[in-house]
């Protein structure tokens, strides 16, 4: 094709947060043979942890906690190139037309490897079997925010239910599986309804509890308020390692037997291994864990603890993801959505976290 679209470039931000965000014109992708083309609705701003070499493992806490070394004390920005996309089907491959998938059809992709470059108003998929359906009653806003923290809390609640059966049948029948979730903002929000949903039936409701441990509010408070069956507890870091350590024991109480910790530094896995059962598991995202886990074998092959890495999920859990939450048994967490034009202003807010609940672009007025 001769057309042209826009594509949005996000770089990590300089000491210059505004000189990060790039627009310019790039053709519209012809169409794969087996494949589609989407136009592009809704694309997550999300912000992960970049990959480090391995000199870069003596960092200090500020850049391990995601932080731009360019701006103490300001979050950085550093943004997955769209892997979190909503849209519509714009034209189907000449060996695709037989497929379940309409021109039209609403669709979310799952977030294969080699997954192209989401911020633009149209990008590729060879295969359909990247897609999944999205029902008219979901807002695409709100499907842009399943494929990768949504998915990644889904298969963090599966991979802990493995060890909750476990325990059922590895304890006296009165034992009460504990399970801790540490993170900040829509992760821990993700997990948390999840796991709510997920241990929902009557087998697991005297016997599995859940606690949040949490820097920052960020909508947990409401959330915890309103699902009743949930224990809070502020990690204040202006505290001593030792009080948030008895505060997380005393709201979890006592050890846990699972935690489940979408943290990115060394300070808090280690202290979710203080709040562990001996001969219990943590887990952590495929993301950091080749990074944390070498820091601490040694201590957890005293201690007979495991930790585990979780990896983002299937894309039969991202379809069950988006059956739930069209339906309204699982309910997402907050999001605010911003033209693709305010890219810039995005960033800038997400880096001094300004943003409450999750950042979404919208590069087409549709639904």
């Amino acid at each position: 094709m001769n057309k042209l679209c826009r594509q949005v470039s996000i770089e990590s931000p300089g000491p210059i947060i505004k000189d990060c965000v790039f627009s310019f014109e790039v053709p519209v992708p012809d169409v794969p043979s087996k494949g589609a083309r989407i136009r592009v609705v809704c694309a997550g701003a999300c912000y992960r942890m970049r990959t480090r070499s391995t000199s870069t493992s003596s960092m200090s806490s500020i850049e391990e906690a995601g932080y731009s070394p360019a701006h103490h004390g300001v979050r950085d920005g550093a943004l997955f190139p769209g892997y979190e996309v909503a849209g519509v089907i714009d034209a189907l491959g000449a060996d695709a037309a037989a497929s379940e998938f309409k021109i039209g059809s609403r669709v979310v992709l799952y977030p294969y490897d080699g997954i192209p470059h989401g911020y633009a108003e149209y990008i590729v998929v060879p295969s359909l079997d990247f897609l999944v359906h999205v029902p008219d009653s979901l807002p695409l806003g709100v499907a842009a925010m399943l494929p990768t923290g949504a998915l990644l809390a889904k298969n963090a609640v599966l991979s802990a239910h493995k060890y909750v059966l476990k325990l059922f049948e590895e304890k006296a029948a009165d034992h009460v599986v504990r399970i801790l979730i540490v993170g900040t903002g829509g992760l821990a929000l993700w997990a948390l309804r999840i796991a709510q949903h997920h241990f929902k039936a009557p087998e697991y409701i005297d016997r599995v509890k859940i606690t949040v441990a949490t820097l920052k509010d960020e909508g947990l408070m409401r959330t915890a308020a309103e699902l009743k069956r949930v224990n809070i507890v502020q990690w204040n870091e202006d505290l001593y390692e030792k009080q948030l350590i008895e505060r997380t024991k005393n709201a979890c109480n006592g050890l846990v037997d699972i935690v489940i910790d979408f943290g990115t530094t060394s300070r808090s896995l280690h202290r979710s291994l203080q709040c562990l059962n001996a001969g219990g598991v943590v887990l952590v995202s495929e993301e950091v864990a080749d990074r944390l886990l070498p820091k601490f074998s040694r201590l957890i092959h005293q201690t007979n603890q495991k930790i585990e890495a979780v990896a983002n999920g299937s894309i039969e859990q991202l379809k069950e993801l988006v059956k739930y939450v069209a339906e309204g048994a699982i309910i997402p967490p907050p999001h605010t959505e911003f033209s693709a034009d305010e890219a810039s202003k995005v960033v800038e807010k997400l880096c001094h976290s300004q943003i409450p609940g999750r950042a979404i672009l919208r590069f087409h007025d549709i639904q």
